[in-house]
């Protein structure tokens, strides 16, 4: 079998495996958790925003710990990687413009596969061998069947995800992104990023999480002001662009494009945009960070995350949809970042294309950070806290030949890691709903009782 047919093959394995048939099953979910949960994220959403600003005091802010306020700011900078500027260039290309209108009806109900996910990984926690607790789907696949061997598939997958998705891919974005701008050689800019991640790195998780706290913040008001900017230009086009969108929504092609852009985030490979996560709802990769969080309030952790799920989906995602509607981008006939260029420079000119950059890179940085943690913390299941500077170190050399390389069959392999990482943390959850259905039903009580 040569290069060429092992990179076909594997596309259609990933294709077929991103069919109908899972994504049926994800709205299925979405809407069956809905109910269970008395439509928390509905009636939670501005209580959210509260506990988010509200520091938890009886959740441990011991050293080694993190703060819900930390898995905040981590969870949200994974969730906005390169993939949101171009993820969405990729679903409107495929679904056309009522892409937009799904990603934001859908948004609501898959808030509750994250609510879930951040519950199950907060609530279902257990000792690590440094004496810390630890949560996340590594942890509550135990519970259910198949809890034998299923943590550690997850984990490993997790863990290439990181490696690939996570490190490899964005700093491919980066790299390219510095060169057309500065004209400096790829491989000085390898070594950069190699150094850079190495020095943060071997700071260890809190180093790693006071970075991702500073870029997080810069990285989202740049693309706040320039897009709000973007949007009030066109003012005039805004409620003519949400109707096309509304008129476009009602196909099985647009309904497609929408939830493959909503789940599946894309980064830049050679021109050509691939899509994976863009709000990491069913990865897990949430409940792994609020999970070391060592939090006593699993139901207030699950309504925390529900903030960077609304932030990744409906004021990164859906606004991004709406500029490309309202610009005329959607019908410039590019399919990846270039779309995303052409709306900005319809606004801004020949400037438009140096914030987009610039955003290519905060967002890039700013992911890799975040998935340098969760991938830590998969390799510490995996290993039982062993070998950390090895994993240092193959984190940093990802990066380094991330930037050099091109990475098509990855791209086309990772379609397969996220099925199968959302297949198994959708099982894992749907087992458990009981359980996390009835400390919702508590929490409502009590929540009754104090307001």
């Amino acid at each position: 079998m040569t290069y060429q047919d092992l990179d076909v093959f594997i596309k259609n394995c990933g294709e077929f495996l991103w069919g109908w048939p899972l994504i049926i099953a994800i709205m299925a979910v979405s809407l069956i958790m809905t109910i269970a949960f008395g439509a928390i994220q509905f009636r939670y959403f501005l209580r959210s925003w509260k506990y988010l600003l509200t520091p938890d005091t009886s959740s441990s802010a011991q050293e080694n710990y993190i703060t819900p306020f930390q898995a905040f700011m981590n969870a949200l900078s994974a969730s906005l990687g390169n993939g949101s500027l171009a993820g969405m260039a990729t679903a409107l290309y495929s679904g056309g413009p009522g892409a937009g209108f799904w990603i934001l009806f859908l948004g609501f109900f898959l808030m509750a596969i994250r609510f879930a996910e951040v519950y199950a990984s907060t609530a279902f926690t257990e000792k690590q061998p440094t004496g810390l607790i630890r949560g996340g789907p590594m942890v509550y696949l135990k519970r259910v069947p198949g809890g034998s061997w299923l943590p550690h598939f997850y984990a490993f997958f997790c863990l290439m995800l990181t490696f690939v998705t996570g490190n490899a891919m964005q700093c491919n974005s980066i790299a390219l992104g510095l060169v057309k701008m500065t004209s400096w050689n790829i491989y000085v800019l390898a070594f950069c990023m190699f150094l850079f991640l190495l020095y943060i790195m071997v700071g260890g998780a809190q180093r790693i999480i006071r970075v991702s706290d500073a870029i997080t913040p810069v990285k989202v008001g740049l693309f706040f002001i320039a897009t709000l900017f973007a949007l009030l230009y066109n003012v005039g086009s805004l409620w003519h662009a949400f109707i096309i969108m509304a008129r476009y929504a009602f196909t099985a092609q647009a309904a497609k494009g929408a939830l493959l852009g909503y789940t599946m985030q894309s980064a830049l490979r050679f021109g050509i945009a691939r899509s994976i996560n863009a709000t990491e709802v069913g990865l897990g990769t949430s409940g792994i960070i609020f999970g070391t969080t060592g939090t006593k309030n699993p139901v207030q952790s699950g309504i925390i995350s529900l903030a960077t799920t609304s932030i990744s989906n409906f004021g990164v995602c859906f606004l991004l949809m709406w500029l490309f509607v309202a610009t005329g981008a959607w019908q410039s006939g590019f399919s990846d970042i270039r779309m995303t260029i052409f709306a900005y420079e319809s606004i801004f000119g020949s400037f438009g294309g140096w914030i987009v950059n610039s955003l290519s890179m905060m967002f890039g940085i700013g992911c890799v950070i975040a998935y340098a943690y969760i991938g830590r913390e998969c390799w510490s299941f995996l290993t039982k806290g062993k070998y950390l500077t090895l994993y240092g170190l193959i984190f940093c050399l990802m990066a380094f030949f991330g930037a050099l390389v091109e990475v098509r069959m990855l791209w086309n392999a990772i379609d397969i890691v996220n099925a199968g990482l959302i297949i198994s943390n959708l099982y894992g959850l749907m087992w458990l709903m009981p359980e996390i259905q009835k400390g919702v039903r508590a929490f409502y009580v009590h929540d009754r009782k104090h307001h």
